[in-house]
């Protein structure tokens, strides 16, 4: 077991590496006027071809938009989980353990959001309501792989018939792999920046996955 926990540490942190190598090379590699209104771009040239490929979509955007709103959703209910066993048990640290781990998780993926918001390494290929906003990395993206992946976890872990649990994490699978597709194919992303999205959570998910197994290993 405690292997299995270094590896998924190990692997969380050459992902970290990896992302913020892809970072600098976004903001540093062939970086070209290719965005609305001129904006700059990095691997223009592999950014341009995917987009031009893929062209601009903006009912898909809409609906992987709206849909976004479900890892929300499950990340609330998950908040009031937490909540209401602090309440009932009356002391916060009583909450179950995993529960904690999954809240220090989702306060990681707000400051990578903010953060990335405050310093913007690329802008959106198309204008959304007349605005260029920024797109790296693509925060639905970011909140569809952190949030769906721990709440497969979570079903792995708390759900004790086997169909039932096989059915939510068949449909789950499929719901984050459309996402991250439909946002990529609506154009409303670079290709970069789905990469750097996949990047983060991956090592965000492995630490929250290694966390949670030392801690309920006590």
């Amino acid at each position: 077991m405690e292997r299995k926990i270094r590896r998924r540490f190990w692997a969380a942190l050459a992902l970290m590496c990896a992302f913020a190598l892809w970072t600098a090379g976004v903001m540093h590699v062939d970086v070209q006027p290719i965005g609305p209104g001129g904006s700059w771009v990095g691997f223009a040239a592999v950014n341009g071809y995917v987009h031009r490929l893929t062209g601009v979509h903006m009912i898909l955007y809409h609906i992987t938009d709206w849909l976004g709103l479900l890892p929300v959703a499950i990340g609330l209910c998950f908040a009031l989980l937490g909540l209401c066993q602090w309440i009932g048990r009356r002391h916060i640290l009583r909450v179950d353990r995993d529960i904690l781990a999954l809240g220090v998780f989702y306060l990681a993926v707000i400051g990578a959001y903010v953060l990335f918001e405050m310093y913007p390494v690329n802008y959106r290929p198309v204008l959304i309501e007349g605005y260029l906003e920024t797109s790296y990395p693509s925060s639905t993206t970011l909140l569809v792989m952190c949030v769906m992946p721990t709440t497969l976890l979570e079903i792995t872990w708390r759900v004790r018939r086997s169909g039932l649990r096989k059915c939510l994490l068949t449909a789950g699978w499929l719901f984050t792999v459309l996402m991250v597709t439909g946002r990529l194919v609506s154009g409303v992303h670079w290709l970069s920046d789905i990469v750097g999205s996949t990047l983060v959570s991956g090592a965000l998910v492995l630490c929250y996955d290694g966390a949670c197994r030392m801690l309920l290993r006590k």
